[in-house]
């Protein structure tokens, strides 16, 4: 199922007039279903949400999730844009919502990929940003990105970067927000590919033996929290720019787990550790500025559990940092 993103909008926030210096994200907003908005064929980024915790339940996280799309657009409305943006040279498109009705998770990927896939596909769009739902948003996101024109069926190789405690490579009966990244390789070697997999913010803790021989079996490049701390803003943008290279296309997906609790509370599973936030900003600038960063995603925001907006800001600053980034957006 999809919705419309105009009935209450979260697009509202501080006005101080008119001209590009005073715009904000909430003021160049353009809402409409897909291809409803004026001039989409004009240079955008297209944004969606998808409403859903289904896989978190099933997974036996905490749920809330379903609520972050919204949750991520208040955050974003006030926040201010520069250049290209703020001139309206490039527009920002939201195109609502797909929503897993009940327990119906298979049914509410299956909708959030065809709005994926007409997002990828509409003619100029620079970036498209899934607003989450929990991690089974990544199934959606990778089968949005198969049913579209990019990737393999323009003989594109491409590869998904993940920020995350976690490596999500669970083997289960049925699929949760653990197990998107198996569901991607299984599928990838279904087509004849390798899965071009990596990871940065793993928590050893949090992920069994099993799970890393898993990763090693499928040639998982990862990073855990620790080696992120030692190696430092330098040494991620390293990491990042090593994984982009053989790439011409790359999906980027952040959990918002990785991040410290103190940073990021508002999630299913707080991260004990983590990896500070400016570190998983160098991550999401790497990957920006490689220029081959086509689809983002935002995944296990509850804003239930949220103190202070604190997980919802600090999403909002890196999927901004992304937008001003892959659009020449600067100050």
């Amino acid at each position: 199922m999809t919705t419309s993103p105009e009935a209450g909008t979260p697009w509202t926030g501080r006005y101080d007039g008119d001209g590009p210096e005073h715009a904000r994200w909430h003021q160049r907003v353009l809402q409409g279903a897909v291809g409803a908005a004026p001039d989409p064929a004009a240079d955008h980024v297209a944004l969606l949400g998808f409403r859903s915790d289904e896989g978190v339940r099933r997974n036996r996280g905490r749920v809330g999730a379903a609520d972050g799309p919204d949750a991520l657009r208040r955050a974003l409305a006030p926040m201010a844009l520069h250049g290209p943006l703020a001139r309206g040279e490039v527009a920002l498109h939201d195109l609502g919502d797909a929503v897993t009705e009940g327990e119906d998770l298979e049914g509410g990927q299956a909708a959030a990929a065809a709005l994926t896939s007409a997002a990828l596909d509409r003619a100029g769009a620079q970036l498209s940003v899934v607003l989450g739902g929990g991690h089974e948003t990544a199934w959606s996101s990778y089968q949005g990105l198969m049913g579209s024109g990019l990737g393999p069926r323009a003989r594109q190789r491409w590869g998904v970067l993940n920020l995350d405690a976690h490596f999500d490579l669970r083997e289960e009966p049925r699929p949760t927000s653990g197990t998107p990244f198996a569901q991607m390789a299984a599928a990838e070697q279904r087509a004849g590919r390798d899965l071009h997999y990596a990871v940065l913010g793993i928590a050893e803790p949090s992920n069994t033996g099993a799970l890393f021989d898993r990763a090693r079996d499928l040639g998982v490049r990862w990073w855990t929290d620790e080696q992120c701390l030692e190696a430092g803003a330098e040494g991620i943008t390293r990491f990042v720019e090593e994984f982009t290279a053989e790439l011409d296309l790359l999906y980027l997906t952040i959990d918002l787990d990785v991040l410290p609790a103190a940073t990021a509370p508002g999630v299913s599973a707080p991260a004990a550790y983590g990896v500070p936030l400016p570190l998983i900003a160098a991550a999401v600038r790497a990957a920006a500025a490689s220029g081959k960063l086509t689809l983002l995603d935002v995944v296990e925001l509850n804003p239930s559990l949220d103190v202070d907006g604190r997980t919802a800001r600090a999403a909002a600053r890196l999927i901004d940092d992304a937008v001003r980034l892959v659009t020449g957006s600067e100050p």
